[in-house]
């Protein structure tokens, strides 16, 4: 395995830039040093989530880490190999299990034999997938990639008292390619839309959901609170559960303290509209995880509805460790991403 650093920036991105690297390091054997780790992020540098996420890349493979604390800005990963196993990892904060499950996924996908990860921490945060996205969104795609895994979720965990615990069975296995860009096929058709409660009064999540049903018009009695009791709280989240072209997309909002039932609901319908009104096939979210997948399978093409930032700095991430191209391109209302071997 070669050991040449790889140097990367990664200051123009966020969390999301140090996972993509970290799988790619484990799996193509190549160390890296990454400068202005989140520089631009309102707290910069490592947070629990991401050291978590370092640690627990080391200890599957082996790795040799310099910067790897909290609040460093700067880190170096050198990759010994894969190795299947039990694994059980603590955020130590309510910061999200399931990207931190997202970094070490692709690597123990190709490690020789079934592997088993606990992770406590969050499973319902701000700006990270909840559970139900994971679930119902990303896992069965993921699955009709070739993936062989199953994730459950065993407790919630809020922000920001955290507690959740989610397990993963993860089986050898290849990724094939994706081609899914026929979301212009049809309408988009809600499945289900839902709020969870905990610690909170379920008259929270009743007005969410009424005007969830108000603005989407939906018809109310299909629209159910779950109450978590004092499980996993305080906390609240609305998710908006719809398809499109053949795939599943979920769009949740999470509550937050000073912010109005109708406001998190907003959220959600806001995030589920832009993706409707456009011609795609993935909503963000969806279309940024399946990037690297798609990239590991050597081909693949999508559409999503806008392109952002964390679409262009994870292409150009993953196009360091592989010889593979991140086509972007826009055009009737959606963004094409199309990953394919690099020419020579």
């Amino acid at each position: 395995m070669s050991k040449d650093l790889l140097l990367i920036d990664g200051s123009n991105g966020g969390g999301q830039v140090l996972r993509t690297a970290l799988s790619l390091s484990m799996i193509t054997g190549r160390a890296f040093r990454m400068k202005g780790v989140r520089a631009q992020r309102s707290r910069p540098g490592l947070l629990r989530q991401h050291l978590t996420a370092v640690r627990a890349a080391a200890e599957i493979c082996s790795a040799e880490t310099l910067g790897a604390e909290l609040n460093s800005m700067e880190i170096e990963f050198r990759p010994g190999r894969v190795k299947a196993g039990a694994y059980s990892f603590a955020i130590g904060t309510a910061g999200s299990t399931l990207l931190v499950l997202q970094t070490l996924l692709p690597a123990l996908l190709r490690a020789d034999g079934q592997s088993t990860v606990r992770i406590a921490g969050g499973t319902h945060n701000p700006s990270a997938p909840p559970f139900e996205f994971i679930q119902n969104a990303w896992l069965p795609l993921i699955r009709k990639m070739g993936a062989k895994v199953e994730v459950a979720l065993l407790k919630h965990g809020f922000v920001p008292a955290g507690g959740g615990l989610v397990e993963a069975t993860i089986q050898s296995s290849a990724f094939k390619p994706l081609e899914l860009v026929s979301g212009s096929d049809g309408p988009a058709e809600i499945v289900t839309a839902g709020a969870l409660v905990s610690a909170i009064p379920v008259s929270v999540g009743s007005r969410e959901l009424d005007w969830v049903a108000s603005r989407l018009s939906l018809e109310r009695r299909y629209l159910t609170v779950t109450d978590l009791g004092d499980q996993a709280g305080p906390g609240n989240a609305v998710s908006i559960t719809a398809t499109r072209g053949g795939v599943t997309n979920v769009f949740t909002s999470i509550g937050k303290e000073r912010m109005r039932a109708e406001q998190v609901a907003d959220a959600a319908v806001g995030e589920f509209r832009d993706w409707a009104q456009s011609n795609a096939s993935f909503g963000n979210q969806l279309a940024d995880q399946l990037m690297l997948p798609m990239a590991l399978a050597g081909a693949g093409r999508l559409t999503t509805a806008r392109l952002s930032n964390h679409i262009r700095t994870n292409a150009a991430v993953i196009e360091q460790f592989l010889p593979v191209e991140v086509g972007i391109s826009s055009g009737n209302n959606q963004v094409w991403i199309d990953v394919g071997r690099r020419s020579r």
